[in-house]
């Protein structure tokens, strides 16, 4: 069973596949505390029915194994075309369209073979109360980093992790142990700082939890240190030397789309709803909506712009939506205190 189940999931395009016993996750009592810490930031449902997310058994009833599946989406260096401007930085899943969509389907074929076998099913694509890592890392799926992020041998860290809880009594793959040694790249290389010790990351100092996550305004403490970055922030996967052996992906739902990486930086402010929803439809960025979005590129602006973004910012701090407004003014204001460029309309 376990190798045609791996077969299978070569055929459908994992690119690994493993299988972990379902137990209480190794990590559940550092889980606990990191919540009670306040880490998770605005990420309420994270601190919903913990036990819950904590041991499968209390997600699946009968639940036995738990299959760890691994999917490359490494796509290339830049995703801008030759003819682009470029000027921003987007985190590299969301280069095209979301990932769960194709993940799911490729979960729901696994499934369908497993119901044959008797087996009552349960998969997610981080959609559901587990600790995946925990289990991927129990299966021989990688290890975890102390960037938190999943490394794996072949894949680096350009992967998504995606699960299926089963009833059925499957053998266990072994661990494999931890490869990064003294290595502290990927601590080094956060622009906040997030990463506060080995394997610990604080959510509400991280960029990739602040501009996708975070609802609110983003922290003036925390606004220079965003850079250019519009959409998450890939500075501690960029930065594991294992992505040296990094493929590019099969997959071609994965590689850049070119009408969003062909704008500049101050053509997306002049997006309204409709605009907004019709340039990313299918993208991960769309969850965000357009106040959100525009606040990062505010941000990125302010940070990377220069005179002839003047017009568009000023257009911005008239913006009915205070989150815009706000941030297109300090925006404004960084220009002028750079360049000597007139905050006033």
């Amino acid at each position: 069973m376990p190798e045609s189940l791996k077969a299978l999931a070569a055929s459908l395009g994992f690119d690994d596949c493993r299988i972990a016993r379902a137990t209480r996750a190794a990590h559940a009592d550092t889980f606990q505390q990191w919540l009670s810490d306040g880490c998770n930031g605005d990420m309420a449902w994270l601190a919903r029915t913990p036990e819950r997310r904590c041991d499968p058994r209390e997600v699946l009833p009968g639940c036995r194994s738990i299959i760890c599946l691994a999917l490359n989406y490494y796509s290339g260096s830049s995703p801008f075309p030759a003819t682009s401007p470029g000027g921003y930085r987007i985190a590299r899943y969301a280069w095209n369209d979301d990932y769960h969509a194709l993940i799911e389907t490729k979960l729901a074929a696994v499934d369908t073979a497993l119901q044959a076998r008797g087996g009552v099913q349960r998969g997610y694509v981080d959609t559901g109360p587990v600790l995946e890592r925990d289990f991927a890392s129990a299966a021989g799926l990688g290890w975890n980093g102390k960037s938190t992020l999943q490394i794996h041998r072949r894949l680096g860290t350009w992967f998504f992790l995606a699960e299926i809880l089963t009833t059925l009594e499957l053998p266990p793959d072994a661990p494999l142990s931890d490869h990064c040694g003294s290595c502290t790249r990927c601590i080094t290389a956060c622009p906040t700082q997030a990463i506060t010790a080995p394997h610990r990351v604080d959510a509400r100092r991280c960029l990739a939890y602040l501009s996708i996550e975070h609802k609110g305004p983003i922290p003036e403490e925390y606004r220079r240190a965003m850079g250019d970055r519009i959409y998450g922030c890939d500075d501690c996967l960029d930065a594991c030397p294992w992505n040296r052996f990094a493929q590019a992906s099969a997959e071609l739902q994965f590689k850049a789309r070119e009408e969003i990486f062909s704008h500049r930086l101050r053509d997306f402010l002049a997006l309204d709803d409709t605009g907004f929803r019709r340039l990313f439809a299918g993208s991960p960025i769309a969850r965000l909506k357009r106040p959100r979005f525009l606040r990062n590129v505010c941000v990125a602006l302010g940070n990377s712009g220069c005179g002839d973004d003047l017009p568009a910012l000023r257009l911005a701090a008239e913006d009915p939506h205070p989150l815009i407004a706000e941030h297109a003014a300090w925006a404004l204001e960084q220009l002028g205190q750079r360049d000597g460029h007139s905050a006033e309309p």
